[in-house]
């Protein structure tokens, strides 16, 4: 199993998004970027928002596209080719409709199941990345659906993503160190 060597939090840019729960993967970086005590820098020849950590002497990076959903395979593909990172080192962190607020998982691989930004990071890279997907709920319509992912979750909502966001950011070290199966199980089963 590959080491994790870049993370990335699917959101939108901008002050009008930031709260909403189309963030989550914005969430989850930013939290992992505090608790390593690192700073986002803007990077235009990345589009996004890039922060580095380093860890038992390699460089894991963390990068918030600032591209829009839509276009997020755009940024992540520049970071990857630069720094010559396999798709198979790349964690995707974003919000997921069909797991409820308070849950996240981890999977290797996949479709994009009409999120978005997954949809146009397969297009740019390939499916084979790993995945953190942090449950939002779902608003009970497909037809609902985008207002309600650019809406801001309620407080308890909101708390239980953070919770979710906090115990998976605990399995890092697991997946940097590339045992994606122990990082699972550790988070599955809490």
């Amino acid at each position: 199993m590959s080491s994790v060597q870049l993370i990335v939090g699917l959101g939108n840019p901008g002050d009008k998004y930031d709260q909403t729960r189309h963030n989550a993967g914005f969430w989850f970086v930013d939290e992992v970027a505090r608790q390593c005590g690192v700073v986002f820098r803007p990077e235009t020849k990345f589009l996004g928002q890039v922060a580095r950590v380093q860890s038992d002497g390699m460089d894991i990076w963390l990068l918030k596209p600032t591209t829009f959903m839509n276009r997020s395979g755009q940024s992540i593909q520049a970071l990857a080719r630069f720094y010559n990172i396999p798709v198979e080192s790349i964690l995707v962190v974003h919000d997921e409709l069909d797991l409820e607020p308070g849950v996240a998982k981890l999977k290797q691989g996949g479709g994009h199941g009409g999120h978005n930004g997954l949809r146009d990071m397969i297009v740019a890279m390939d499916k084979h990345f790993m995945r953190l997907r942090l449950g939002i709920g779902h608003p009970g319509h497909r037809d609902q659906v985008v207002g309600y992912v650019l809406k801001a979750p309620s407080k308890l909502d909101y708390q239980l993503i953070n919770d979710a966001i906090y115990k998976a950011s605990k399995v890092l070290p697991e997946l940097v160190q590339g045992d994606l199966q122990k990082a699972m199980n550790t988070l599955h089963t809490k």
